[in-house]
């Protein structure tokens, strides 16, 4: 044998090597460990990622918001898609332009006004209750308040407080801009990285989350005008001071569902009684008449016409979200188990042997 074949077979890749593993039993069970290694390793990954992913999602969650309102638009004026999202923008601006001029004097001072109103309201409860033998000090609750709340102000922490807040908020912003302005392009994006006879599928999947997310934000957003807008009138109506703080706080917490309507709740009641006794009952038929409109007119068309979460579902993963990313966890929580839930039906339709034309045709229907 010369020396090129000796070298040859050296070199053949018949021959074992330190990696190869001759019984089939064992290199089968290796390439089950090493799956098991890849998934731990992709969740730490996710774990490790998990603030900066949550900020993505809330860039989808805006590009929602102003793909409907473009869509919306496109039903009248035929123009493009860039000039549509412009014109949403600019709206949007207009609108806190004229918080801003025209209500932002009047909502600042009435907003110097609320956390004196509502501290003194917090000791004329806690006197009540020690007049009824209830031993309740101040400094008892004030310690369980600041529990509560540390879990909530983990997003502003890590992100190193006002600053941080507004960085995520700018860039939430951004993303929701790009992706609203090209939505196929990263749609097109994220379906190339996965297999083949997975595409359509994807695809069909990606259309029914982008539609039930713009239905529930556009329910949201009527659900946020309609009871701001009701609750300044009716305290306005009445002469309850700071009307319209309490109409804008409640708008704003109408986006968290469970949980923003006991809070501002609280806060319009406690603002009532601080004044007399029929104004804080007043203030209870209020909150009490805007939430039945809610949950017996607005809620409903939104789960019809979207996906119907159980209530408890939501507020655990408000909750959960809550506790590990601070406020942006809270708001997110919903459209995100709502997305969750789209997924999950749609791979148990594709795993029950549903056609792959069916799927991609079921956001027409």
């Amino acid at each position: 044998m010369t020396a090129a074949e000796t070298e040859a077979e050296e070199l053949s890749p018949r021959r074992a090597g330190p990696t190869d593993i001759a019984d089939p039993l064992i290199r089968h069970e290796a390439r089950k460990a090493f799956v098991w290694i890849g998934m731990v390793a992709l969740f730490a990954l996710g774990v490790f990622l998990s603030q900066s992913l949550l900020v993505i999602f809330g860039g989808v969650v805006f590009a929602a918001l102003i793909d409907g309102g473009a869509r919306m638009i496109g039903r009248v004026l035929p123009i493009g898609r860039g000039w549509r999202v412009a014109m949403v923008l600019m709206a949007s601006l207009l609108f806190l332009f004229w918080l801003g001029r025209f209500a932002g004097s009047q909502i600042t001072q009435q907003a110097a006004e609320l956390p004196d109103t509502i501290e003194s309201q917090f000791h004329r409860g806690l006197a009540w209750l020690q007049q009824h033998g209830m031993e309740v000090r101040v400094r008892d609750v004030r310690s369980i308040a600041q529990e509560a709340m540390g879990g909530i102000s983990q997003v502003t922490a890590v992100l190193g407080g006002l600053f941080g807040a507004l960085t995520t908020l700018f860039l939430i912003l951004v993303l929701g801009i790009y992706m609203a302005m090209e939505p196929r392009l990263y749609r097109r994006g994220v379906g190339w990285m996965l297999p083949v006879d997975r595409r359509v599928h994807f695809e069909a999947t990606a259309q029914v989350m982008g539609s039930a997310l713009r239905r529930l934000l556009l329910g949201r957003v009527i659900g946020m005008t309609v009871e701001g807008l009701f609750t300044w009138c009716m305290l306005q109506f009445y002469g309850v001071p700071m009307a319209a703080l309490l109409g804008l706080i409640t708008a704003l917490l109408a986006f968290l569902p469970n949980i923003g309507a006991p809070i501002s709740g609280a806060i319009m009641v406690m603002v009532g009684f601080s004044v007399s006794a029929e104004m804080g009952i007043y203030t209870i038929f209020v909150y009490v008449l805007i939430h039945l409109i809610d949950g017996y007119l607005i809620v409903p068309y939104i789960a019809r016409k979207t996906v119907d979460l159980p209530p408890a579902l939501v507020l655990a993963a408000q909750l959960i979200m809550g506790v590990l990313f601070g406020l942006l966890g809270l708001a997110l929580a919903d459209p995100l188990v709502a997305m969750i839930k789209i997924w999950l039906e749609r791979e148990a339709a594709r795993n029950g042997g549903e056609p792959a034309d069916k799927l991609a045709n079921l956001e027409h229907s």
